[in-house]
């Protein structure tokens, strides 16, 4: 069973996909929640448009995102060189330039999962709540995320699961860089293009079934106790 452990060099490689995926997925939740109430609470010119572009990412090439990303937030793109003269934040060939590239690959699904949630809660017991007295904010916080909150919780989950497992738009805006930019998918690219890698790809690809599965079930059990919270 020698050839299932992972080498040092793996276990970076998992780990770096972790953290890349947990922060892809935490840090684009505000900005999608915002997105997804905005889309289906309210009209607005361009909405139509906006929805469009939300959705870019699941019908482009990933290799073209990425390649967008790195015209945009390389070091001598517009946002990434305003980024890091004033905050001294840099994206490309960094781990946080893979986040930054799986949070948008994963972006399109948190906003159609906890859109569609949202408008699944009955705007009359908002409406209810309004008339009581409460601010938008509050009737936000304590009727509608409550009621959409398994909703929020697929989104999550679902772009938990694409970060881990994206791989074209990464490797062209942050290149392959073990240590640094190398994640799962990057990892077992490189373990499929080197003679006797095989027994390496296999062991990650193993590695990225379990985390998928993991997460799948956590979501499924989650968003069950969120219904009967909500149910009750």
């Amino acid at each position: 069973m020698d050839w299932l452990t992972l080498s040092p060099e793996e276990w970076i490689a998992v780990r770096l996909s972790l953290k890349v995926a947990l922060w892809a997925t935490f840090a684009s939740m505000p900005v999608g929640l915002a997105i997804a109430w905005l889309l289906a609470r309210r009209e607005f010119w361009g909405k139509s448009l906006l929805n469009g572009i939300i959705h870019l990412p699941l019908v482009l090439p990933p290799v073209v995102t990425g390649y967008l990303l790195l015209l945009s937030f390389g070091r001598k793109g517009p946002a990434g060189a305003f980024l890091e003269q004033h905050f001294g934040i840099v994206f490309s060939f960094r781990w946080t330039g893979a986040a930054l590239a799986c949070a948008v690959m994963g972006f399109p699904l948190m906003v159609r999962a906890m859109r569609l949630s949202i408008e699944a809660v009955d705007r009359r017991l908002e409406a209810a709540a309004s008339t009581l007295g409460a601010a938008p904010v509050l009737v936000f916080l304590t009727v509608t995320l409550p009621l959409a909150l398994p909703g929020v919780i697929a989104g999550m989950i679902l772009t938990f699961a694409r970060a881990m497992g994206e791989f074209g738009a990464t490797i062209t805006f942050v290149s392959n860089i073990p240590g640094e930019t190398q994640t799962l998918p990057s990892a077992i690219y490189t373990f499929t293009q080197v003679p006797g890698g095989d027994a390496g790809a296999m062991r990650l690809t193993l590695v990225a079934l379990v985390i998928s599965l993991v997460a799948l079930l956590v979501s499924e059990a989650v968003a069950r106790r969120a219904s009967r919270a909500v149910a009750a």
